[in-house]
């Protein structure tokens, strides 16, 4: 199922994003373990805030990286991803 646009995500009960000094990335903890995350993951979830909807967090990546071209498809299929994960929820 695709992510909408006006879809909120929201990050599940018991996961926790972080930057991580020592890894020198932002990663996302959870009661079983850490999951380190590249750049542009890393990117995306710094948006996610509860309130932000998908479109909201698109647009303002696209400001902050104005080289990048359109991000909507590629932001969409990454909260798909982490949504199967269960790193968030969508509201």
């Amino acid at each position: 199922m695709e992510v909408g646009m006006n879809e909120v995500p929201r990050f599940r009960r018991g996961f926790r994003f972080q930057w991580e000094p020592a890894q020198e990335s932002y990663v996302l903890l959870y009661p079983e373990g850490m999951v380190k995350l590249n750049g542009s993951a890393g990117a995306i979830l710094n948006q996610v805030d509860g309130q932000r909807t998908v479109a909201d967090i698109v647009a303002s990546l696209e400001q902050q990286f104005p080289d990048a071209g359109p991000l909507g498809k590629d932001v969409s299929e990454f909260l798909q991803d982490a949504r199967h994960q269960h790193w968030i929820e969508l509201s």
